[in-house]
């Protein structure tokens, strides 16, 4: 398919270079650089959603951009092996008229056979890291969580 890429073909060190400028640090982030990479049939879940094929997916990326004011991603590692790659990172969401919030978390990559990512999952515990930013909601949370889950 004519414009498609392969992650398979990619360093460890390009890969964390492509997902590392997903977010700039000066205004929306753009994806178009890595859409590419991406397979037209490609799954994407999180702990919120699941969406399918590559303008859903695109669609996904576009209310991320409208949500937030500005996005900071940081790749700290980045583990690649036969058809799968795992990603670890901070995405800090920048809102307008509320606290930064800093999210950790990891992504696998499933590649097709053509090397282009056609599963991606991701994980991260969204309300803990969001909680955790605000000052007077922070330590009931945590409190909760330790007492029903720890």
């Amino acid at each position: 398919m004519e414009g498609t890429r392969s992650l398979a073909a990619l360093t460890v060190e390009e890969i964390r270079e492509l997902w590392s400028r997903t977010y700039n640090r000066e205004g929306k982030p753009d994806w178009s650089h890595i859409f590419p990479y991406y397979h037209e049939d490609v799954v994407f879940r999180d702990s919120i959603q699941e969406i399918r094929g590559i303008e859903e997916f695109k669609a996904l990326c576009g209310r991320l951009t409208d949500r937030c004011q500005q996005l900071r991603m940081k790749v700290p590692s980045v583990v690649h092996g036969g058809d799968c790659v795992f990603l670890q990172w901070e995405m800090t969401m920048i809102f307008k008229g509320y606290p930064s919030s800093t999210i950790y978390g990891a992504t696998r990559l499933g590649l097709s056979g053509d090397g282009r990512i056609i599963t991606q999952r991701d994980y991260y515990d969204l309300w803990g890291d969001i909680f955790d930013n605000i000052p007077w909601f922070a330590k009931p949370y945590r409190r909760f969580m330790k007492k029903k889950f720890g």
